[in-house]
């Protein structure tokens, strides 16, 4: 990374990386969890319904994928910018 514009546009991109992450993660874990729960109660998975899956596993087992795709997507950009080990 020579110059600083190359280093502005790696960390401008890792903070979209993360910014779209953290709203994904939001909306599956307080959106669907607390504040649509009502409209999610009448779908069942696993004996209960779905918004308090999502409060309960759903959020968990999404934070999970995210970590996976964060490092997939990391990995994509370092090789893009020349810093990939």
């Amino acid at each position: 990374m020579a110059n600083q514009s190359d280093n502005n546009a790696y960390w401008a991109a890792n903070k979209r990386i993360i910014g779209i992450s953290l709203v994904i993660w939001f909306i599956c874990s307080f959106g669907f969890g607390i504040l649509l729960r009502p409209l999610l109660a009448s779908i069942n998975v696993g004996g209960t319904d779905l918004g308090f899956w999502f409060a309960q596993q759903g959020s968990i087992l999404v934070f999970l994928v995210l970590i996976f795709a964060y490092a997939a997507k990391m990995n994509k950009l370092d090789k893009e910018h020349g810093v990939d080990e």
